[in-house]
């Protein structure tokens, strides 16, 4: 049986799970944790997703994702398929990690979203590997990093904040946030039980109009799967509002780097074009034949070993290339 599509655009919020095979325990050692969580960093940043909210446990994760492009299915493949292989290298494995396709619910932004990451941040207190107290010293967690300086560009704070008190983005504030979820947990008997599971459950989260409106999408286009690329918007429209993206975001790594696009000089092997290639390789989804098109570097096969041998001249440190 073929797969559904996966409801995408551009804004569109979602609760990602998935498990080890076999509810195998993936994630038991901190190299293992360590590695999926440099992989979701990577992914946040090449596709562009803003992360609310996620947790990594023995044997699975939930994310709470925002993807200003169209671009869940593609980011989740690559980030499942990259750590899988990590995993299988490093343990000399073959194999499935995952028990299969990951699980994506529908999120309402704001209310319904910031519940989602409220229900994230609570699973090590669900499986009692810290109290509700000790909330935010899970190490697996985007809770740990939020109060800390060196935070992810790629995390977003103001979804839990704002939605659970309104509280400031510093370390006073995100100690209101942990004792918020620690009484919520406490006093609120939904926060372990039945009710609060649905949120892992339901197939979208949110009020009953913007419920209508996902099932009106996805009930109203899959007649037409044939005509679609992801399911709830046209092939070329997605391709073209991507392309409008990547355009955008090589304007702004121009800008960063001191570069005008319009004096670039001819020969497909300028320093200055593969400044830019390697920038849009590590923050953007832009594939190698829009890539070489777009900066007129020749072929899309050779743009691979061209920024493999730039990144070796310069020691195979990755480029800072200001994003504003």
């Amino acid at each position: 049986m073929a797969r559904k599509l996966r409801l995408e655009f551009s804004g569109a919020c979602y609760h990602v799970i998935n498990r080890g095979n076999y509810r195998r325990d993936l994630f038991e050692t901190e190299g293992a944790a360590r590695s999926f969580e440099r992989c979701l960093g990577e992914a946040a940043t090449r596709y562009g997703w803003l992360v609310h909210a996620y947790v990594i446990m023995r044997n699975h994760f939930h994310l709470a994702v925002e993807t200003p492009e169209p671009n869940l299915s593609d980011g989740m493949k690559w980030l499942q398929g990259t750590w899988a292989r990590r995993f299988n290298d490093f343990r000399d494995e073959t194999g499935r990690p995952f028990q299969g396709r990951y699980r994506a619910q529908h999120v309402e932004p704001g209310h319904a979203l910031a519940q989602v990451a409220h229900y994230i941040h609570l699973n090590p207190v669900r499986a009692k590997i810290v109290p509700p107290e000790r909330v935010g010293e899970h190490r697996w967690s985007s809770l740990y990093w939020f109060p800390r300086r060196d935070r992810p560009d790629w995390l977003v704070a103001s979804t839990v904040l704002h939605e659970s008190g309104g509280w400031p983005d510093s370390r006073a504030g995100w100690q209101h946030y942990a004792a918020f979820l620690a009484v919520w947990v406490e006093e609120d008997p939904s926060a372990r039980g039945e009710g609060f599971a649905r949120l892992s459950q339901a197939w979208s989260l949110g009020s009953t109009a913007f419920r209508a409106e996902v099932r009106h999408e996805i009930t109203g286009r899959t007649e037409r799967a044939g005509r679609f690329a992801l399911l709830g918007a046209d092939r070329e429209a997605v391709r073209a509002a991507r392309e409008e993206l990547w355009e955008e975001r090589l304007r702004e790594l121009a800008h960063g780097l001191g570069i005008v696009l319009t004096r670039l000089p001819p020969t497909p092997l300028a320093i200055e074009k593969l400044r830019l290639a390697d920038g849009l390789k590590q923050h953007t989804s832009a594939p190698n034949g829009w890539i070489t098109q777009r900066l007129q570097m020749g072929s899309p096969s050779g743009l691979a070993s061209r920024l493999h041998r730039f990144r070796r001249a310069r020691g195979d440190q990755p480029e800072r290339c200001p994003m504003s």
